[in-house]
């Protein structure tokens, strides 16, 4: 019996986003200081602007008085080791669903290594339209979120063929 190659190898992009993640997050800390002061990129679009997030997205949880901190670290080993076994089980070929899951995978291993170091993810990209701002995110965030976004565009409208779970 024969197997097919497996999708494992696109780990390497989640090391790229991890590593990526954890570099920008370095130079966010040494260059944004004091936390919350913004720094224009682009007037009225994005700014730099050091922050740090205790919850999950947009803030969520992060009143808990650091109970959510272990539940999101739990959470990511769950998720992460449930996407890997998902990984495993892909064809190689089948990108459309490799990609979106090893963005994913990196995202959430970016930001546990925040949450297991210090307790908080470290996020710095600040998006604004007018006085509108939305949550500050970092790399890691764009990781999970480009993934899940691919992920259900490419099982609402990918198609057959591009490959399957074994």
């Amino acid at each position: 019996m024969t197997t097919k190659p497996n999708a494992l190898p696109w780990l390497l992009l989640s090391a790229l986003i991890v590593a990526l993640d954890q570099l920008s997050k370095w130079w966010a800390l040494a260059a944004l200081q004091p936390a919350g002061l913004p720094h224009p990129v682009i007037p009225g679009f994005l700014n730099w602007t050091l922050a740090y997030n205790p919850g999950a997205a947009f803030s969520f949880l992060a009143w808990g008085n650091g109970w959510q901190r272990w539940f999101f670290v739990v959470l990511a080993l769950v998720i992460g080791a449930v996407l890997v076994v998902w990984l495993a089980r892909t064809a190689r070929r089948d990108w459309c669903t490799a990609l979106p899951l090893s963005m994913i995978v990196g995202g959430a291993i970016g930001n546990l290594i925040d949450r297991l170091h210090a307790a908080a993810v470290t996020d710095f990209v600040d998006v604004q339209f007018g006085a509108w701002h939305f949550a500050t995110f970092n790399v890691a965030d764009c990781g999970v979120s480009v993934g899940a976004v691919l992920l259900v565009a490419f099982g609402l409208f990918g198609g057959k063929g591009q490959g399957s779970v074994r």
